[in-house]
């Protein structure tokens, strides 16, 4: 027996032993993994100059306003009175181009484009009896602006027209993404040209507008939560108050909520079991089809009338409940003593407070990262250089024979051949090959590295922190005379002075594995056509381990943080003492979890569930009698708000709940600890609550003297 105990012990480590200086989190500690600690910092300053880099270089402007066909911008610079681009036919490209590819191409068309400072209201094409006439009297007289820049007035109408310096018509048009396309239901004869009819026309406006059109559905938006955002604060001043209270009263109503959870659970499997009978009894007494009969179809819905269905149904359902019965039973004291530690930590946050608002700065920090790599991303992908060509619209005409089209030109120089008409020097879009693109997007690698590094990080601070604030109010021999004054406070300076380095050393370890499924993800995406069963057998396997990988190494962090902030020691020491001590304790660690995650979804259900359904009521305008100062606002669409309510309730939900899930584990580390190194005698006093010292049939036999030594 002993034998077999040495290598029980051996296998789980050896259980802590009994120091007498150990006050709870250890003051004097040195600073842990300086390499990483190092590397981190490095790799932080070369994520700041890819950002520099990025800034000097790209230019956002390609993505937030379009360019005519010179590449000059339109709403900037020269063209800042002019914020709108003008296709002389949008039918050459509407008709020919998906809109997914023009969005790709910014937009842009086999035609002359130029910036207007409106888009045109009515129809208007030229008429033959204007040819002869000078572009002043048809386009400038008549205010019709859209002709190229630089173009002469007294130049003829027809000559402008053959060289495409001037439309030849107009379409009552909408602004649409900072250019103009034409109304879907214009009242206008269009000119005849081959291959295009009105009714064609018409449906391809049609569904390029109904596509990018989100101009109007955006200003809608804006007006519904300009009308409604301070009523959507209150619903979530509501949200944080109901998280408070929810987490506050769990330790009057810990174990009571516990045991109405587990019997309403064991109620709806018992329901279950009925229904499964019935509809069973059901079908066997009305000579239902059996399952032999039916024998394998695609039509699940035909197994509804199978009476076997239930009856595997009921076997199933029984089998769980009688599981769920005997676990009650055998581990009914391990379940006491997860009531209890949660009763304890509603104490630990009702005694610092503070720590329910630590997410907010977490939530700063997460912003901030996001923001800087987004910003970093989109000045990157806007840094390529600007590529023109040359172009002209029938290549076919007299004297265009030998015109370079499609190769390069530069749009500040003149044509090299001036003898076609039309031919022009035109933006085509950004390179996309070379060097330097490969070298931006291996700076996109390193950015998105970079994202995943940084939030994981700032994610591990949080734990660290909110650990050791935890760890300081249960090491307290007597609560709350002996917590530290800022334990909050203390632990975030204690954390970033020491264990920089660990935690971006896990933070490294969980962003290689997220960017792997990352990766996976994408070559799954790019071969779902191609592959075979096997094929897809073979990557569901890959992603599901990397699935449990992640969620096992942001297990291990979360209780190696909890190690590193009581003790100080390095990630890999931390994160294999906190393994071993739960797998020498691995029945409690499992009923702790699920006690605690149904607690949590509860208290989510409760939170979110609430708000919902009182948003719900209120912006509907259910609520009635309730005076002007609470009438609900007249909206466009009113379930925004209401959806935008519950998203933040989620958010300040999970928000305060995380802190509580922390407080929880870190408490139930220390108890396990707590049990190794003290036995409740004089010397060696127990450090945990009176109600778990119950729970545990243990005492402290410490004198009060020796309590007060304690302090």
């Amino acid at each position: 027996m002993g034998g077999k105990r040495s290598e029980e012990e051996e296998a789980s480590g050896k259980p802590a032993q009994y120091d007498p200086s150990f006050r709870g989190p250890i003051k004097d500690r040195s600073c842990t993994d300086i390499i990483c600690c190092f590397l981190f910092l490095i790799f932080i300053l070369g994520y700041i100059v890819v950002g520099i880099v990025a800034w000097v270089y790209g230019d956002p402007r390609q993505v937030l306003y379009p360019r005519n066909s010179t590449g000059a911008y339109c709403g900037v610079g020269e063209n800042r009175e002019k914020p709108y681009l003008l296709y002389f036919n949008i039918f050459s490209c509407a008709l020919a181009v998906n809109v997914l590819e023009a969005l790709r191409s910014g937009l842009s068309c086999p035609t002359p484009q130029v910036c207007v400072a409106a888009c045109p209201a009515v129809g208007w094409a030229v008429e033959t009896s204007q040819l002869p006439l000078t572009v002043g009297e048809v386009f400038y007289k008549a205010n019709r602006s859209f002709c190229l820049p630089g173009v002469p007035s007294d130049m003829e109408v027809l000559h402008s027209l053959q060289q495409e310096l001037c439309p030849s018509f107009l379409l009552p048009s909408t602004p649409v993404l900072g250019r103009c396309f034409p109304s879907p239901n214009m009242n206008f004869t269009l000119p005849q040209f081959p291959g295009i009819n009105n009714t064609s026309v018409s449906q391809a406006v049609s569904g390029l507008v109904d596509s990018l059109n989100a101009r109007d559905i955006t200003v809608k938006i804006f007006e519904d939560f300009a009308r409604s955002w301070y009523w959507v604060l209150i619903t979530l001043g509501v949200a944080l108050v109901l998280s408070l209270l929810f987490i506050l009263l769990l330790r009057l109503v810990a174990g009571p909520l516990v045991l109405v959870l587990v019997v309403g659970l064991l109620g709806v499997l018992a329901y279950g079991i009925y229904h499964c009978w019935e509809q069973y009894r059901r079908l066997r007494d009305s000579g239902a089809p059996s399952l032999a009969q039916v024998g394998f179809t695609t039509d699940f819905s035909a197994y509804e009338n199978v009476k076997e269905t239930w009856l595997a149904a009921l076997i199933i359902v029984a089998a769980l409940e009688g599981v769920l019965l005997l676990l009650l039973i055998f581990l009914r004291q391990r379940i006491r003593i997860a009531v209890a530690l949660l009763e304890e930590a509603s104490k630990a946050v009702g005694h610092m407070m503070s720590t329910m608002f630590y997410p907010l700065v977490t939530f700063i920090l997460l912003v901030i990262c996001i923001a800087y790599w987004v910003m970093t991303a989109l000045y990157l992908a806007t840094s390529g250089q600007p590529q023109y060509i040359y172009w002209v619209s029938n290549a076919s005409t007299p004297g265009c024979e030998t015109v370079p089209v499609n190769k390069s030109c530069d749009p500040m120089a003149q044509p090299k051949n001036s003898s076609c008409p039309g031919l022009m020097c035109v933006f085509q879009g950004y390179s996309s090959t070379g060097r330097v693109q490969r070298t931006l997007f291996n700076l996109q690698i390193y950015g998105v590295l970079g994202l995943f590094w940084t939030v994981n990080w700032v994610l591990a601070l949080g734990q660290c922190v909110l650990a050791g604030a935890f760890a300081s109010f249960y090491w307290a021999f007597h609560k709350p005379r002996d917590i530290p004054t800022f334990p909050l406070s203390a632990a975030f300076i204690r954390t970033l002075r020491y264990h920089t380095g660990s935690l971006a050393f896990g933070a490294l370890i969980l962003s290689l594995v997220q960017i792997a499924r990352m990766v996976l993800e994408y070559i799954d995406h790019k071969l779902r056509g191609a592959q075979n069963a096997l094929a897809r057998c073979i990557m569901c396997c890959f992603k599901c381990c990397l699935w449990c990988l992640e969620k096992f190494i942001k297990f291990l962090n979360r209780n190696a943080y909890i190690m590193i902030a009581i003790y100080g020691k390095n990630f890999c020491v931390s994160a294999k003492n906190a393994f071993l001590l739960l797998m020498r304790n691995v029945l409690r660690v499992v009923v702790l979890d699920k006690v605690t995650d149904l607690l949590l979804f509860f208290g989510k259900l409760l939170v979110v569930g609430g708000v919902g359904v009182l948003a719900f009521f209120f912006f509907s305008g259910r609520i009635k009698g309730l005076g002007k100062v609470f009438e609900n606002p007249e909206l466009n669409y009113y379930w925004l708000p209401i959806m935008t309510s519950i998203a933040g309730a989620y958010v300040i939900a999970s928000g305060f709940f995380s802190v509580f899930g922390m407080c929880v584990d870190t408490l139930f580390l220390c108890f396990l600890e707590d049990l190794e190194r003290n036995d409740g005698s004089q010397d060696r006093p127990y450090y945990m609550s009176k109600n778990l010292l119950k729970i545990l049939g243990k005492k402290n036999q410490a004198p009060a003297a020796d309590k007060k030594r304690k302090k």
